[in-house]
């Protein structure tokens, strides 16, 4: 293809809005001159701002690449932490749970040590907690609370599974009229609400008071 050609073709990408990237893949020429042929026809702001934020490839390619960054950095930050604080001792693994007790856990009904979340990951951790002081899994009662259009069967299995709490462990759910798939809000993990309980007059005086300890710390 002549210069003439080739310049022609550019000018015309160039006037559909194409990028120097673009005309770069479909003519063979160098960057610089590419500037040279094209120093008098910048896009406008309407061609940059479909470049930018309406071309669904550059957008994927965008989200996979901040994507990539984010979780590089995270691991960066998850490396340093784990060095630090990878090990925790009985005590501060109690405190840890008195923390997140104080946050999530059931404080108002007599003898009863409970916390209710829809991440299981909290449930793991709570569960974990309980065995500091004894406690074993097939010790507590799980109640779900679901949505109308959840299968209750599914949602036992995959909390039974997850938490590692036998099914016989689970008491009748509680059914929400509204349905899951009405909401337009993201919710939680999709699993529902998990309540986990146990119940010992003992605990449960020692967790309260220990929250007692905690709030006159920070006052």
């Amino acid at each position: 293809m002549s210069k003439i050609k080739e310049r022609e073709k550019v000018v015309g990408l160039r006037r559909k809005g194409f990028s120097y990237n673009q005309i770069r893949r479909l003519v063979n020429v160098s960057k610089s001159t590419l500037s040279n042929w094209l120093s008098g026809m910048p896009l406008s702001h309407d061609q940059i701002q479909l470049l930018r934020g309406k071309n669904p490839k550059r957008i994927e390619k965008f989200r996979e690449t901040m994507k990539r960054k984010r979780i590089a950095e995270e691991n960066v930050v998850f490396e340093e932490v784990k060095k630090q604080y990878g090990s925790l001792s009985r005590r501060e693994r109690i405190l840890a749970g008195l923390y997140l007790y104080w946050g999530e856990g059931t404080k108002s009904a007599p003898c009863t040590v409970a916390v209710a979340n829809t991440d299981p990951d909290v449930l793991k951790f709570f569960l974990r907690w309980l065995n500091e002081f004894g406690v074993k899994n097939n010790q507590v009662s799980v109640v779900l609370h679901l949505y109308k259009d959840m299968d209750y069967d599914v949602e036992r299995v995959f909390w039974s599974k997850y938490l590692k709490v036998p099914q016989s462990c689970f008491k009748k759910p509680y059914i929400k009229d509204s349905k899951l798939s009405d909401l337009t809000y993201k919710n939680g993990f999709g699993h529902g609400t998990c309540n986990v309980r146990y119940f010992k007059k003992d605990l449960y005086l020692f967790i309260r008071a220990s929250l007692r300890m905690i709030r006159d710390m920070h006052t």
